[in-house]
């Protein structure tokens, strides 16, 4: 029958019990297929995190310059990673980076939310923020 009709016979579901097969043309499904995983790869919502680097000895006001950029980013719906990052003696006091960074979670609580709290990882401390709905 497929080849009166010059299409394809192409099993569907081999483990069935019988198995079961389409005619069809093959070339069309397969293109069909890939035209519609790509339609739901578009439709997939990537998000994007933001870094935001710090040091200890960064200035009230270049941090709340960081703050209003990061509230930006989170009213978009972006997350954001601000990173203290400590060099040489800085990282005997790493109370001061975690000071900071709780500082800058308490200034955007009104728009995001904590994912990570502020956590130690080598010469770097981070803190990430996810945007509130």
């Amino acid at each position: 029958m497929a080849e009166e009709a010059e299409l394809d016979l192409v099993e569907v579901a081999p483990n069935a019990s019988p198995p079961v097969c389409r005619i069809m043309d093959y070339g069309k499904f397969a293109y069909e297929k890939t035209k519609r995983e790509r339609e739901a790869r578009k439709q997939q919502k990537q998000i994007e995190i933001k870094t935001l680097r710090l040091t200890p000895r960064t200035s009230d006001f270049h941090r709340d310059v960081y703050v209003s950029k990061a509230k930006k980013w989170l009213e978009e719906g972006k997350k954001v990673k601000f990173q203290v990052r400590f060099k040489a003696r800085e990282i005997t006091y790493p109370e001061i980076g975690q000071q900071t960074l709780e500082e800058i979670a308490v200034l955007l609580a009104d728009v995001a939310e904590v994912e990570q709290a502020p956590k130690l990882e080598g010469w770097s401390m981070t803190l990430l923020l996810n945007p509130t709905v």
